[in-house]
């Protein structure tokens, strides 16, 4: 019998509260710690064992869901998000912070119970990582642990997701064939995960991190093409899902 999943739901109407709580048992997922206090969640999550998997309403009187979830996210990286929300209008940050779901109200059982299908099948499938060589050691990344990689005087450094910055004596033109379609190189030294970047203009690129860094001027149109198709599609994705399509 495999263990019971701790799960959290976030929603500052009680009777949403308890209207999930009670689709989430009627699928087999009995005693879900629900929260109408974002602070009180976040306590919670620093507790051990972490939630497995965390429903998050967006629109919060004392805050969005957007902002618990990268919160929640520095105290517990491994929980999954899942946001609950009346429209698309989050949605690029919902992918940004790799949400497993992103359901619209009203949530149907089917909603919740295609949320628990996803997270099993991500646990399922390898995460795609790379190697590093740091200081004659060998560190193993995820992929989605990398905020940016940037060339800086005749070394790569590795910024990561948790503030870490790892220098590397690996070539950036070799690491930009060892990461994947979420990634994209915005000027001759650097490289940036698309999944991070928080707003994209002309001149610059923001990322989660804080930093803001220039965009290529000859490559502008191209690199701001690139980065649509990217929204594009995981927009579509989202709402594929929604529609209930199986592509």
């Amino acid at each position: 019998m495999a263990d019971r999943l701790r799960i959290a739901v976030l929603d500052d109407d009680r009777a949403e509260l308890d209207r999930v709580r009670r689709e989430l048992e009627a699928l087999g997922e009995t005693g879900a710690e629900v929260f109408s206090d974002a602070e009180a969640l976040l306590r919670a999550a620093g507790e051990t064992p972490p939630f497995d998997l965390a429903f998050l309403d967006i629109y919060l009187p004392d805050g969005t869901g957007i902002q618990v979830s990268e919160a929640l996210r520095r105290i517990s990286p491994g929980t999954d998000l899942v946001f609950i929300t009346t429209s698309l209008d989050h949605a690029v940050d919902a992918f940004r912070l790799q949400a497993l779901h992103y359901l619209v109200k009203p949530v149907s059982r089917e909603d919740l119970a295609e949320a628990l299908r996803r997270r099993e099948a991500a646990g399922s499938a390898p995460r795609p990582s790379l190697t590093l060589s740091v200081n004659r050691e060998s560190h193993r990344v995820y992929l989605d642990q990398i905020v940016h990689i940037q060339s800086i005087r005749h070394a790569v450094e590795v910024t990561l997701t948790d503030g870490r910055c790892l220098r590397v004596w690996t070539p950036l033109s070799e690491l930009e064939h060892m990461v994947d379609g979420n990634f994209l190189k915005i000027n001759r030294g650097v490289i940036v995960n698309m999944n991070e970047i928080t707003s994209m203009d002309l001149e610059t690129c923001s990322l989660s991190d804080g930093s803001v860094l220039p965009v290529k001027q000859k490559d502008r149109a191209v690199i701001r093409r690139q980065y649509n198709d990217f929204l594009f599609h995981e927009l579509h994705l989202m709402t594929a899902s929604k529609r209930g399509d199986r592509k």
